[in-house]
């Protein structure tokens, strides 16, 4: 799967999330651009495992992370544009803070 499908099932998904599908549905569409094995050295100790592990994952992590962020500006950008009385990064520094307050 290439990078550009990863970001493509990256905004089915929040597509999806907004729309009311199922749990299932995203589940399963973001399980979709995760390896089904992920191959390490046989004789491999922990942290070359680990290493192995974080290389075949990090491309389409990267990847979804890519399409999420694309999918946040051009909604964030149309919604700026509507001159709203609270811009984009107000909202965020917002959440920021709840959050911060927020015990984890």
């Amino acid at each position: 799967m290439t990078g550009n499908d990863t970001r493509l099932k990256a905004i089915a998904a929040l597509t999806g999330l907004r729309g009311g599908v199922g749990p299932e549905y995203i589940s399963d569409l973001l399980g979709e651009v995760t390896p089904d094995r992920i191959l390490v050295p046989l004789e491999a100790d922990a942290a070359e495992i680990g290493q192995s592990v974080l290389q075949q994952l990090s491309g389409p992590v990267n990847s979804l992370i890519n399409g999420f962020i694309l999918a946040f500006e051009v909604v964030a950008d149309a919604y700026d544009e509507t001159d709203p009385e609270m811009p984009t990064e107000e909202i965020l520094q917002a959440l920021a803070l709840r959050l911060a307050q927020e015990p984890d």
